[in-house]
């Protein structure tokens, strides 16, 4: 007979539980969300209010359960360690410099990643990639380095507002690579006093715009992919290893049979 601890692991891994706290991460989510308006919360206040102090209460009473089912286990999990900060940052007391945190209550619409598989594999991806990403990091800051001092010496005396400083070229530059009024607002302006400023600002967006930040969608795309194979090869596996084990319950199952049959004939066995 299971144990409690057992039970209440079991208890927890059922899908059944899994959608449950879903449902009442998005109930959270669309609550916090409706503490925003004034007149929702005029007219329906006391029972927002409630109805959020119960989904707190209901992730608490989860983390607890984890905890006591788990106990060293469960630190070792770092989604474990995720929903225990998230949680524990709504538990914060709204007084004494800590209104900033309890802002972040909304963090824990985040715990769906947590308890979505698919959604796991996503963050899993972008995590792994992170290495990878990093000499790609390197790289954008060295040319954004670059671009921003000969921006600065170029343009800075007829665009101070723009070009006047470095940490001024580096955040236009920064807005240019977003593409957000690039040619209207930034680079035309710049060419009617330099004509041949196309020279630098083209080559920049595409270097950084169409190369650089397409590397770092490729790398993230290749992680992900590499994490659902990985997946798919865990699951290849587990079920390879149940088939085996059903094919020894079945073989030994035909030889207690045989013996069976060759006790009750009396006959000699091969």
């Amino acid at each position: 007979m299971m144990d409690l601890r057992t039970q209440i692991a079991s208890f927890l891994d059922r899908p059944a539980v899994r959608y449950g706290i879903i449902a009442v991460i998005v109930v959270n989510a669309i609550l916090l969300g409706m503490e925003t308006s004034q007149s929702l919360m005029a007219r329906f206040g006391p029972i927002i209010l409630a109805l959020d102090s119960a989904c707190l209460a209901i992730f608490v009473t989860e983390i607890g359960a984890k905890l006591y089912a788990y106990r060293a286990r469960f630190f070792r999990d770092g989604w474990n360690l995720f929903d225990l900060a998230v949680v524990g940052i709504a538990l914060v007391p709204d007084s004494h410099g800590f209104s900033v945190l309890r802002a972040m209550r909304i963090l824990r619409a985040l715990r769906v990643v947590s308890v979505a598989p698919r959604l796991r594999r996503v963050v899993e991806g972008f995590v792994n990639a992170l290495p990878g990403m990093a000499s790609v990091f390197l790289l954008m800051a060295l040319i954004f380095y670059i671009a921003a001092v000969m921006a600065t010496k170029l343009f800075a005396a007829s665009f101070p507002d723009w070009f006047g400083t470095l940490g001024l070229s580096a955040y236009t530059l920064f807005q240019i690579m977003t593409l957000e009024s690039w040619s209207m607002g930034i680079v035309r302006p710049v060419m009617e006093t330099y004509p041949f400023a196309w020279a630098f600002f083209v080559p920049f967006i595409m270097v950084t715009t169409f190369a650089v930040v397409n590397l770092i969608v490729g790398l993230i795309v290749n992680s992900m992919q590499d994490a659902h194979e990985r997946e798919d090869g865990e699951r290849t596996d587990a079920y390879r290893d149940e088939v085996l084990k059903r094919l020894d319950a079945i073989e030994a199952r035909l030889e207690a049979r045989l013996e069976a049959r060759l006790a009750a004939r009396d006959l000699p066995k091969m």
